[in-house]
């Protein structure tokens, strides 16, 4: 049903590797985008949700947490240091599993269509899992859904997946500037796929809940 309502169009499905873990870095321009991911790839892939959405009480927050449990969705408490590491750890368990993980490195929501920073948290699993990166562009969604609407709207949108990129454990100990790089070296891949314009900073709004 939503395949039909929202017509994906998807190029290069073929780089998701099939089995083992893998991460899905993706540009983030509307609330759909981590449930359209799921929708799209051709394995189970889990992402991170704030644990307010698995809360069941109103007839709306019941139809918000069934969503959220049928895309496997891992509920997470949001703000600060601690939370977000024990978000990177429970993610990191996912791979350790041989599981698929997607993740939105720029954090909140881009609200001016420029693809924002990345997050180092993306660069942390993939070098303590091993796991392999597919850079994510999705293009379209910030139409299905805008920033404000409360409900989506049928459209046609556009998901392409990159060559899978691998970062090993640096030779020299310094996890720091190597997980920047690698941040770095996604957000671009990235930007390449989607053609956004990329901003130089962060976006304000993930300050201190973003991976």
């Amino acid at each position: 049903m939503s395949r039909v309502a929202f017509r994906p169009e998807v190029h290069g499905a073929g780089n998701v590797p099939r089995i083992g873990p893998v991460i899905l870095a993706a540009n983030h321009l509307s609330f759909v985008d981590s449930f359209l991911i799921p929708l799209v790839t051709p394995r189970r892939v889990s992402f991170l949700a704030k644990e307010e959405y698995f809360r069941a009480g109103n007839p709306k927050q019941w139809v918000t947490r069934a969503f959220m449990e049928g895309t496997d969705a891992i509920p997470v408490p949001r703000g600060g240091y601690r939370a977000a590491q024990e978000s990177l750890e429970t993610a990191l368990r996912v791979l350790d599993g041989g599981g698929a993980f997607g993740i939105h490195p720029e954090g909140s929501r881009s609200r001016d269509g420029r693809l924002y920073r990345g997050r180092t948290g993306v660069a942390w699993l993939a070098i303590a899992s091993g796991a392999p990166v597919v850079p994510v562009a999705l293009l379209g969604t910030d139409r299905i859904q805008p920033v404000g609407a409360r409900l989506p709207r049928p459209g046609r949108l556009v998901v392409r997946f990159g060559e899978p990129m691998v970062f090993p454990r640096p030779a020299d100990g310094r996890l720091g500037p190597a997980r920047r790089a690698a941040t770095d070296r996604i957000m671009a891949a990235i930007a390449e796929l989607s053609g956004q314009e990329v901003a130089p900073e962060y976006n304000e709004l993930s300050a201190g809940g973003g991976l």
